[in-house]
């Protein structure tokens, strides 16, 4: 069975990587400190501080596997091969809902990078998948849980 590519634009891959650093090396290191101070205090066997940092260390080392393996399959979305005037992963997209007037402004990222609080939205995500593929001035309806939404979009910049 192929692993599936993660896309990721140069900003979330970078974004990851540097992560992945601060696991390996910092984080690392401030598990070791707690795990011998804890080991400081004696007898393991029921030391709450030693069974904490073991935990911290098990998790900290599933997510370094975890971010190794995603930057290992990733492939990074280069703009000069995208069309600048079609929304794909990567674009900044201003929209109009035409249902309350009010306009909106998305980037389209992969899963991983996804943050609604800073306007990225996942291309898998409803929106992200309605939105792929659209051009300027396209009235765009995009069918979510609550019904549907009616977008112009009025921008899309890189």
């Amino acid at each position: 069975m192929g692993r599936e590519a993660i896309y990721l634009t140069r900003q979330g891959y970078e974004k990851l990587r540097e992560q992945l650093e601060y696991l390996k090396t910092v984080r690392r290191r401030e598990i070791i400190e707690e795990l011998n101070e804890a080991i400081a205090h004696g007898d393991i066997s029921e030391n709450a501080e030693y069974d904490a940092a073991k935990e911290a260390q098990a998790q900290n080392e599933m997510r370094i596997a975890e971010l190794e393996k995603k930057l290992t399959g990733a492939r990074i979305i280069d703009d000069e091969n995208i069309p600048i005037d079609e929304l794909r992963i990567g674009a900044t997209v201003k929209l109009k809902d035409l249902g309350s007037g009010e306009e909106l402004q998305y980037t389209l990222v992969a899963e991983l990078e996804a943050d609604f609080s800073q306007g990225k939205i996942s291309i898998s995500s409803p929106v992200g998948k309605g939105l792929l593929g659209h051009k300027e001035n396209d009235i765009v309806e995009i069918k979510v849980p609550a019904g549907i939404l009616r977008y112009k979009i009025l921008k899309i910049s890189r």
